[in-house]
């Protein structure tokens, strides 16, 4: 082997040896902060938080906070230029960090939602519609005879 081969080999094993990954972070934070947040049906902390990620895409969100109405709805969490194929390779060599951050606005709720007797009054209302509508109505036939035991 030559003197090159060999200094080429150290030089692509030491980069190997040394080379990081790509370190993914995201963080959640809402206002006001302190809403109990879920991620993809799992608990992730309450806001602000920040948590290691593997994988980008979209992720159902849900948000929960007392006072507040509970907001469900979806973050969209981008992978940059870097981790797109056949980049990714070579982001994966390196020591570097993505962060993202998800933000939401919570909406306080109003008197009349939080108001035990107004909601059993909505409740009360929406059953009543249930019940007339048209596919609430009773069978027509009767019910297939069951065999007598032997």
């Amino acid at each position: 082997m030559t003197r090159n081969a060999v200094k080429t080999s150290l030089v692509a094993c030491l980069a190997l040896a040394v080379g990081g990954c790509v370190h993914r972070q995201l963080t959640v934070t809402t206002d006001p902060p302190g809403a109990l947040v879920q991620l993809n049906g799992q608990e992730f902390g309450r806001t602000p938080v920040t948590r290691d990620f593997t994988w980008y895409g979209t992720y159902d969100v849900a948000l929960r906070m007392e006072g507040y109405r509970t907001r469900k709805t979806t973050g969209k969490v981008i992978a940059p230029w870097w981790q797109w194929v056949p980049f990714d390779l070579f982001a994966e060599l390196l020591p570097l960090t993505d962060r993202r951050q998800l933000h939401y606005t919570m909406k306080p709720t109003t008197q009349e939602t939080a108001d035990p007797a107004r909601m059993l009054e909505r409740a009360d209302a929406l059953r009543e519609q249930l019940q007339s509508t048209s596919n609430t109505r009773k069978p027509t036939t009767a019910p297939a005879a069951v065999p007598p035991a032997p």
